[in-house]
């Protein structure tokens, strides 16, 4: 925890990890006239792993329909709401207001940077794909007791409790290969704010923004030089916040949106069970008074008037939702800036949007994630991403820094050449390096190789490999 008020200009760093980790300075013409965090924004839209969320599930993985969402389509809306969030709290608060410029104009760019991000490193299948690789170590650990063995807590933990929000953290700062192992190199200002949860993969607790693993152990450094460099320490950014309840709002609402599009939703059921849910709630009388009257100025029926319903209640939801959290940021806003804020705005006691975003995402749970087709989709998910890992284990298993590479005449060379050169040749100069924790840097080679992997790519090269 800190033990001083945070400094916007601390917050907001504008040093770059690659030198501050013993690499070269950041390369730009003289004529160049973006902000380091307008050059952060850049980055994320023409990296290869932004671009890969375009075949990632959001809630229905190999979907074909071009209206349901992807992760790519989801992590634009959230980076949507995060930004106006952002914008509108620096318009609003006085200590803000009074900032100088280049931080105004900062504050709303790092959310959306963040918000285009926060979803990077989650593995084919969405959060069935995390929990595959968790339970792949923990099956093996299970027929071999010593599976795991030279790796410390944490290290075991990283795979164990395998998590798409370090692994997010991984890909931008290591794995975003261009010339070097710097990632996408960003500000220590970004870098901080993506940031979502804070401990190692094995001191989580029940605390909110503890409760997940926040970063692997080969990210540890990196994790040391943001924290000091903008002064978070152990605690969360301010604008981790708000990106949090802009992923928050959109997911729970959008993901019902996209249930009834796809009829494994009906929209009366939703709307009755939120009817009852929500009796006597403000914030939702307005959105369904909002959603109504939109609907009602058309002449809809039947099916047509369900789906442009569940669209209108998602616009005056997260409408009314990013009100609420913005009301709750503002009067939290002195203990989110002493570090001693550890809640989820929307899910604040206080919070008017808390009954309706809990309604949204309890219905969900219970009806939308739990439906027979996405189970089946999931299933699947495990069972592909399972039989590429007993694959791509076998191709590194035995290699050492003197059997690099390996020769195609075996069968675990020929399955090691078919993993990305670029994930290999960082794998290959961790081994050189630090032949100790070899198992930990094999271990990842194939995390890696698969979590980067798209739905569709995942499917067909398991297809092409066992014939199934």
């Amino acid at each position: 925890m800190v033990t001083k008020r945070f400094v916007w200009r601390e917050l907001l760093s504008e040093e770059r990890l690659r030198k501050l980790l013993g690499g070269p300075d950041s390369v730009k013409s003289d004529k160049e006239e973006r902000t380091e965090f307008e050059r952060d924004y850049g980055r994320t839209i023409y990296s290869a792993p932004f671009r890969r969320l375009k075949q990632k599930a959001q809630v229905f993985p190999l979907e074909i329909s071009d209206y349901v969402r992807t992760r790519l389509i989801h992590s634009q809306e959230v980076s949507s709401v995060a930004e106006d969030l952002a914008a509108q709290v620096t318009r609003r608060i006085p200590e803000l207001t009074a900032s100088e410029a280049p931080i105004r104009d900062a504050i709303p760019l790092v959310a959306a940077t963040c918000g285009l991000i926060h979803d990077l490193g989650n593995p084919p299948f969405g959060h069935a794909g995390e929990l595959a690789i968790s339970t792949w170590f923990k099956a093996r650990t299970k027929k071999d007791v010593n599976f795991l063995e030279g790796l410390d807590d944490q290290q075991r933990q990283d795979f164990l409790s395998f998590e798409g929000n370090a692994h997010t953290l991984r890909i931008v700062s290591q794995m975003c290969l261009l010339a070097d192992n710097y990632g996408l190199n960003y500000t220590c200002g970004t870098f901080s704010a993506a940031r979502k949860y804070l401990p190692p993969s094995h001191e989580t607790n029940n605390k909110h923004s503890r409760s997940k693993p926040g970063y692997f152990w080969s990210e540890r450094y990196v994790i040391e030089i943001a924290r000091s460099k903008t002064g978070t320490q152990e605690s969360r950014h301010p604008l981790t916040f708000l990106v949090e309840a802009a992923d928050d709002m959109v997911y729970s609402v959008v993901d019902l949106e996209d249930g009834v599009k796809r009829k494994v939703l009906d929209w009366q059921h939703l709307r009755e069970y939120l009817d009852d849910r929500c009796k006597g709630d403000p914030i939702y009388a307005e959105v369904i008074a909002l959603a109504e009257r939109q609907v009602g100025a058309h002449d809809f029926v039947g099916i047509v008037k369900s789906e442009a319903m569940a669209q209108a209640f998602r616009i005056a939801a997260i409408s009314e939702l990013a009100i609420a959290a913005k009301k709750i940021f503002e009067k939290r806003y002195d203990v989110i800036m002493e570090g001693a804020y550890d809640e989820d705005l929307l899910m604040d006691i206080e919070s008017q949007g808390r009954p309706l975003i809990k309604a949204c995402m309890d219905y969900a749970k219970k009806h939308l994630y739990t439906s027979t087709e996405i189970l089946k989709l999931e299933v699947r998910g495990r069972h592909v991403i399972h039989d590429l890992m007993d694959l791509f284990w076998e191709a590194v298993e035995e290699l050492t820094p003197n059997s690099i590479p390996p020769s195609t005449r075996s069968y675990p060379g020929k399955l090691y050449h078919l993993i990305s050169v670029n994930y290999r040749r960082v794998f290959e100069e961790r081994l050189k390096t630090d032949e100790e924790h070899s198992r930990y840097y094999k271990f990842q080679l194939v995390t890696d190789y698969i979590a980067g992997m798209t739905d569709p790519f995942a499917c067909r090269l398991h297809k092409e490999l066992t014939n199934e």
